[in-house]
């Protein structure tokens, strides 16, 4: 039963919004359609190009949306937009509401100081001292674990495979993958593995927006569970650090700075919400193109070499973070278009990924395409993804460990879609496994 501080904060922040977007789809707004729509759900890339056909900017009752990939690498650079909603500005009562709900409220992903709605110079500092632990060296330096990783879960996936027939390849391996390489960067000891592969399930819908009262309910709890355990396990790095990269960061000091107790659980739940889901979307999207484009696979295997760039190809035809969201802080314009302060802008990296003034023949899946790379699935500018690479490693040595292990893997039945919008991907995978 959710309590009157957790139905304060549902209100004033999914609530009003989800009132507000079904009166929006009532009155035939198109951009209500994306978070109401199971067919746009289950396929958004009409969708986006229906937007992308209608202008730069689409004004809706709401916000405005951008597909084009242009003016999405604009919006997501100009200094004119914040990332964190409360810059806004709310009728006063709204506003009070706000700050009452506030007393009690966990940490979450998409609360601050979360890098994920923190603006410079926050923003600037917070990933000054986290960029120094999470460098490319240090993520390429987890490839040996996350090679014997893979090698473990695909031994215990063909167990299973052996004992039960067809298995559902989110659940015993897409998932498993990187809650495993996230509670090692964590620290996380493995008899806590699996309720931190829990935790990140129930967090990730916070990434939505409009969200019911039941799951906002589940989020919140889930969040305030892992805030608790976090605090604590911090204290036990402190007093017997580990060799893992969290512990750098709780013992790290640059120059007198070092980050505060709430920024480092803010981290913690953003790798696990961001991080950890995003790489399962990743892993089970992956394979299911593949497995619906053989000829792709087969060039795959007889050259191994372009791992990498499928990859990228991969999270540029169906990216596991579909949309995000800009506020103007300011009066600007972009693309011929005049915004003004407090307007709402979504970018839809989704959109922008299929967009042909970039992309040749974009609704293809090629492996081999040259400048896959320029997708934006991780973002742009100074909230560019702090675990691309990390999300880079997993994907290619997950997908290709799985097909070189099990070169006759197949679908057996539907794969079912998550119920999420902003994060994309499969709930349920099933798939026969012969060695």
């Amino acid at each position: 039963m959710a309590g009157p501080g957790v139905l304060l904060r549902w209100a004033t922040r999914h609530g009003l919004m989800r009132l507000g977007i079904t009166a929006a789809a009532r009155r035939g707004d198109t951009q209500a359609r994306l978070f109401l729509d199971p067919a746009i759900r289950e396929d958004p890339y009409p969708f986006y190009h229906q937007v992308r056909r209608t202008g730069a900017l689409v004004r809706g009752h709401l916000m405005w949306s951008a597909t084009r990939h242009d003016v999405v690498t604009e919006v997501l650079r100009g200094d004119a937009f914040s990332v964190h909603p409360g810059t806004l500005p709310v009728p006063r009562p709204i506003a009070l509401l706000r700050r009452l709900s506030r007393r009690g409220k966990p940490i979450g992903p998409i609360d601050p100081p979360s890098m994920l709605v923190t603006d410079p110079p926050e923003h600037t500092r917070y990933r000054r001292l986290v960029v120094k632990v999470f460098t490319t060296r240090a993520i390429e330096g987890l490839r040996p674990q996350v090679e014997r990783h893979c090698d473990v879960l695909l031994d215990e996936l063909g167990r299973d495979a052996a004992r039960r027939g067809p298995v559902d390849l989110v659940a015993h391996y897409a998932s498993l993958l990187p809650v495993t390489v996230i509670a090692e960067i964590l620290g996380v000891p493995p008899q806590s593995r699996q309720r931190f592969l829990d935790w990140g399930s129930a967090i990730s819908p916070a990434l939505d927006l409009g969200l019911s009262l039941g799951q906002y309910h589940r989020v919140e709890t889930a969040i305030q569970q892992l805030n608790v355990w976090l605090r604590g396990h911090f204290a036990r790095l402190r007093a017997d650090p580990g060799d893992d990269l969290l512990s750098q960061l709780v013992h790290q000091d640059s120059n007198g700075e070092r980050l505060t107790e709430d920024e480092l659980v803010a981290l913690a739940g953003l790798l696990m919400a961001a991080g950890f889901e995003t790489t399962v979307n990743l892993l089970g999207t992956g394979t299911a193109l593949l497995l619906a484009h053989p000829e792709q696979l087969a060039l795959l295997r007889a050259e191994p070499r372009r791992w990498p760039n499928a990859v990228e190809e991969i999270l540029r035809y169906d990216a596991p973070v579909q949309t995000t969201a800009r506020y103007c802080r300011s009066d600007t314009e972009v693309a011929g278009v005049r915004l003004r302060q407090g307007e709402i802008v979504v970018p839809m990296l989704g959109g922008a990924n299929r967009d042909p003034a970039v992309f040749a023949d974009p609704d293809r899946f090629d492996v081999t395409r040259g400048n896959a790379r320029d997708h934006l699935a991780f973002s742009s500018g100074a909230h560019y993804c702090l675990g691309a690479s990390l999300a880079r490693l997993e994907g290619e040595i997950g997908l290709r460990s799985l097909f070189e292990r099990y070169p006759d893997l197949a679908l057996d039945g539907a794969p079912r879609r998550r119920s999420t919008r902003v994060l994309r991907g499969y709930d349920h995978l099933p798939v026969r496994l012969r060695p």
